[in-house]
């Protein structure tokens, strides 16, 4: 499988952390979206990442890509299938795509990937916007974060991997949850950061260079 997109973006990455939960074998491919070549834009018609390409299938956009392969690769199941646990989970994915990354990504962009990869001017006001919204978004997660285990019990989800990835964007600007203010949330962040298909997926992100 071939997955386009940079792992800098929370939604790349959630799909390669999905797949490596998984244990599907991906390759990946920085698309030059200024330039796309032919076949990333039969995936992404709108030039968006994620994108992937499975054989002769080819699909856009992060949640859809998940649901695509929580159905071909059932096992271990990452969205659980008894009703409530099952909307629960996509709660969770939602308040991390749409509510948290929000309020992240507006600090991200302002303060880091505008300047470092656009080249252009620091966006303090976007970047205060998105801060000030952040301890809301922590303040809630403290709130369900479980002493022990996963968001959704004793099974690790699409709820944790979601949420993390968006922690884990979060980090480059040092605005993660700290464990002075929201020590089970740090914690469970901690236990998601020790898995192994994480620790995968961290190596391959570590290779990329910010430049000056």
């Amino acid at each position: 499988m071939l997955i386009y997109g940079g792992l800098i973006s929370p939604y790349v990455r959630k799909v390669a952390l999905f797949a490596a939960e998984k244990g599907v074998e991906y390759t990946m491919q920085a698309p030059n979206l200024g330039k796309p070549d032919p076949e990333f834009i039969a995936a992404s018609p709108f030039r968006k990442i994620p994108a992937m390409r499975d054989g002769d299938f080819t699909l856009s956009d992060s949640s859809a890509i998940i649901a695509y392969l929580e159905a071909r690769y059932p096992d271990p199941a990452l969205i659980p299938a008894e009703a409530r646990a099952r909307g629960r989970t996509i709660w969770f994915d939602e308040y991390a795509d749409t509510i948290a990354a929000d309020a992240g990504l507006k600090v991200l962009f302002g303060r880091l990937v505008g300047p470092k990869l656009l080249k252009l001017p620091v966006n303090e006001e976007l970047a205060a916007q998105g801060e000030a919204a952040l301890p809301r978004c922590w303040k809630y997660l403290e709130s369900v974060a479980p002493e022990s285990g996963w968001l959704m019990g004793d099974n690790f989800t699409l709820a944790d991997l979601s949420v993390a990835t968006i922690i884990r964007s979060v980090e480059y600007v040092d605005l993660q949850p700290k464990a002075h203010d929201y020590p089970r949330a740090a914690a469970w962040y901690a236990r998601v950061c020790a898995r192994p298909a994480w620790q995968q997926v961290a190596e391959a992100e570590a290779a990329f260079k910010w430049p000056d």
